[in-house]
């Protein structure tokens, strides 16, 4: 219908002009029959007779005929007009728009009228011919032409419409049917690599919407398997992570017997042994809530931060060979957070930094610094190890994806960046390159949601 409509419209744009140019030529055709008629007289010396006058002038559809010879203005054929000259026509000094203009007022006059005609004689049969003539006739054939324009334009529209029909179909209508078919067979069973749309559109547009789908669905099929995958991983890191957890709490009985020695050596070290085993019964426990995508919300004390740090640097045993370790902490600097999450957190980025450093074979440096501000607390971990790949970089905090080392798993910063949020923070990465890697810890003062809860 719109391919009708457009066509139609602009059959309208043409008609107007070709309706001025065929009234045109019904006038110049009127002109060239009477100045035959004309001529049939003046090649005579015998008196015309009023019958042959009268059918020269009805065969060229004129009342009268005035002819202009060698400055001589002659009325050659002659009748009685029937009403006075209402408007009078030279088509020599007319333009485009005056015929067009002419061409409507003509349409859109129902009245029969006597019109004058001007015009020039054809082969130079003199310098002017003039007709009168009736109106009627003329917008007569006027109408019957544009009655076949209009006819052979909706003939031109309607096979032109469904031409473009099919066109469209084919090229558009069949390839987006298809899109929706490999939409609806892919939603129903999206992990079958089998329902992933071949891009084969001919259109460009539609090609690259059929390859941006292709793309979407592989990535969401690769990734709804790789959730399956770490689903059942997380249960059976879940099912060894319960049995774990009821291992080490008989070792911790046994561990607070050892407390209770009378060698020296054995009660400086049994604390210290009781808590790394009380740490990896917690660490246990929050695998386990870790798999029911659960987290435990922060337990908020005051604790001294350089005796944590120094801790956690013993029991790395920092200091006892090529990897040295700067601590930067004042020693009555308290923060305010979950001691054990945030044990957890520094364990890791401190154990990372010396995993990295380990694997150049080069001694190498660890420095924790801390400071704090009006609103905030934080603490650097940095190395001089060789930095993080770039795909690790990519995917730092994200599970399973962000490992640096082979054999990591990548699970360690996407928990201690879920930690620090949970205590309203944030973890950053400074920098990573040649020289080192910078991690930031960022504790907010203020009282929000993790301390409130």
């Amino acid at each position: 219908m719109l391919t009708v409509a457009f066509v139609m419209l602009a059959e309208v744009l043409i008609f107007v002009p070709s309706i001025a140019r065929f009234r045109q030529d019904y006038l110049l055709l009127r002109l060239e029959k009477a100045q035959i008629a004309s001529l049939a007289l003046l090649t005579t010396d015998e008196m015309m007779t009023p019958e042959l006058e009268e059918e020269l002038l009805a065969n060229a559809q004129v009342f009268n005929v005035v002819l202009r010879r060698d400055e001589v203005r002659q009325l050659v054929l002659s009748s009685p007009i029937p009403a006075p000259i209402h408007a009078t026509y030279d088509l020599r000094l007319v333009g485009p728009f005056g015929l067009i203009r002419d061409a409507l007022l003509g349409l859109a006059d129902p009245q029969n009228r006597v019109i004058r005609v001007i015009g020039d004689p054809v082969q130079q049969g003199g310098s002017l011919i003039e007709v009168t003539m009736e109106s009627g006739p003329l917008r007569k054939a006027m109408l019957e032409y544009g009655l076949r324009v209009l006819v052979l334009s909706a003939l031109i529209s309607i096979v032109t419409a469904g031409m473009l029909f099919l066109a469209v179909r084919r090229l558009l209508v069949l390839p987006i049917r298809r899109v929706v078919r490999h939409m609806t067979a892919y939603a129903e069973a999206p992990e079958d690599a089998r329902r992933v749309i071949a891009p084969t559109a001919s259109v460009r547009e539609l090609r690259e919407a059929e390859e941006a789908l292709q793309m979407m669905q592989t990535q969401l099929t690769t990734a709804l398997k790789q959730k399956e995958r770490l689903a059942q991983l997380g249960g059976a890191v879940a099912k060894i992570s319960h049995d774990l957890r009821n291992i080490l709490t008989v070792a911790q009985l046994f561990a607070d017997r050892i407390g209770d020695s009378v060698d020296p050596v054995v009660a400086r070290a049994a604390p210290k042994l009781v808590g790394s085993i009380r740490r990896a019964v917690s660490l246990c426990e929050s695998t386990l809530t870790f798999g029911r995508a659960e987290e435990p919300p922060p337990q908020i004390t005051r604790f001294p931060l350089r005796r944590l740090v120094e801790e956690i640097a013993e029991g790395e045993q920092l200091g006892e060979g090529d990897i040295s370790c700067l601590i930067d902490v004042a020693p009555g600097m308290v923060i305010r957070a979950d001691a054990e999450q945030f044990h957890r957190v520094l364990a890791n980025l401190i154990r990372n930094a010396r995993q990295a450093i380990d694997a150049t074979g080069q001694p190498g440096t660890i420095e924790i610094s801390a400071g704090e501000g009006e609103a905030e607390w934080w603490v650097r971990v940095g190395d001089t190890g060789p930095g993080l790949p770039p795909k690790a970089r990519e995917h730092l905090f994200t599970a399973f994806q962000g490992g640096a080392r082979k054999g990591g798993s990548g699970l360690g910063l996407a928990i201690s960046a879920e930690l620090i949020r949970g205590h309203g923070g944030r973890l950053d990465l400074l920098k990573s390159d040649g020289e080192g890697t910078e991690f930031m810890i960022r504790l907010p003062k203020s009282a929000g949601l993790a301390e409130e809860a």
